[in-house]
């Protein structure tokens, strides 16, 4: 059975503009998912990327775009600055971490939800009332992110160190097979790799 290693952070618009196409990739496929939330700054900062207001003017413009145009590809409601960011990644992190250790849930409906939250619904993804509404949303016991939270941070930390290990650069990334896959505009490659067609 094939495993995907998922690598990403839900304050990311990218993860959020993946939906749930890894999901129905993977049911399609037979294959199992670990979600890994790591922290996307530390990640860039280890792997030369360049924060957002780092970057040249006309790599911002041409975020802007993509954004624009993945959203209506896809046909997923977003707002461009959402109310409540930049955000701090590791409580959304730590709650995914916490929910998929714990099970009961559907963990990739919370990853999205949580994406969802930041980058559709204008919601804080660092407060823990929001956190625990959207654990609920996708069928976990909204307190797991508090009990979890220690082991959960460690886990973050530990993913990012394995991420760097293993050539991950960006979020979201995809490894399965030992080949990556960066970028949620890098799903259909993903799935025809799982078909054997590339």
């Amino acid at each position: 059975m094939p495993h995907i290693d998922y690598y990403f952070a839900a304050v990311s618009p990218f993860v959020y503009l993946a939906g749930q196409r890894l999901e129905e990739i993977a049911a399609r496929h037979g294959a199992s998912i670990s979600y890994k939330p790591l922290d996307p700054a530390g990640l860039f900062a280890r792997t030369g990327g360049q924060p957002l207001a780092q970057r040249h003017e006309s790599r911002r413009a041409y975020r802007l775009q993509e954004l624009r145009r993945q959203s209506r590809k896809h046909g997923l409601v977003l707002n461009e600055q959402p109310l409540f960011w930049p955000v701090n990644p590791a409580p959304s992190g730590y709650a995914i971490i916490a929910a998929q250790a714990a099970g009961g849930g559907d963990v990739g409906a919370l990853a999205h939800g949580l994406a969802r939250a930041c980058w559709a619904e204008n919601r804080d993804i660092a407060d823990d009332e929001v956190i625990a509404a959207v654990l609920a949303q996708a069928g976990f016991e909204p307190a797991i992110a508090q009990r979890g939270m220690l082991a959960a941070a460690e886990t973050y930390a530990v993913n990012l160190e394995e991420a760097v290990s293993r050539g991950v650069f960006g979020v979201p990334f995809y490894l399965v097979d030992g080949e990556g896959f960066w970028g949620q505009d890098h799903l259909e490659d993903l799935d025809l790799h799982l078909s054997g067609k590339l």
